[in-house]
């Protein structure tokens, strides 16, 4: 932890090492968090740049995160993806989202197969019964490995209203999922 704060402290300074180490670490899983979000990958790539531009610019700013970066970065990242959503009502087809098969195998395994079909599912489901803040919520709980509290700084809510936003998700998930599961 000791390491985070120095690296923070030392990229306020707009210390070229320390910045280059922040975007290095934390590009990769900004920019797949963005994806799981807007499912395009050029439009995750730009706001991945855009995160971390605005970063700069709050640092130069004298301005920023003076303690967790890490929830910044994310919030950072949630506001730009809400307001080019709002800009851009586009989806991206599933595949994008979805590429789970090692395109060198030819023949996929039943294994394989079957955990396409559960995956496509639960984005299709995520997609469309979801609203916006319970597929943020579920997302950065369950594939970012966010805590409540982390979750609730970055979307803007009470701890508690996250927790029923999420539980109402999964409700949703495992109604939608029993529902399409049976269609198969």
């Amino acid at each position: 932890m000791n390491d985070v704060v120095s690296l923070l402290k030392a990229a306020q300074k707009l210390d070229e090492e320390a910045l280059t180490a922040i975007f290095d670490q934390y590009a990769p899983a900004i920019y797949k968090y963005t994806l799981r979000l807007c499912h395009d990958p050029i439009q995750a790539d730009n706001i991945v740049g855009d995160v971390f531009a605005q970063l700069l610019e709050q640092f130069a700013a004298g301005k920023g995160p003076r303690t967790n970066l890490r929830s910044y970065l994310y919030q950072t990242a949630y506001h730009l993806v809400v307001d080019r959503s709002r800009d851009n009502q586009h989806t991206a087809p599933l595949e994008v989202a979805v590429d789970r098969l090692d395109r060198g195998q030819l023949t996929p395994t039943q294994t394989q197969i079957e955990e396409r079909v559960m995956m496509e599912a639960l984005i299709s489901a995520m997609n469309s019964e979801l609203t916006d803040d319970q597929r943020h919520v579920i997302i950065l709980r369950f594939l970012e490995d966010f805590s409540l509290k982390e979750t609730a700084d970055i979307v803007g809510k009470e701890v508690n209203n996250i927790k029923v936003i999420q539980n109402r998700g999964i409700a949703k998930l495992r109604k939608a999922l029993g529902l399409q599961l049976e269609e198969m």
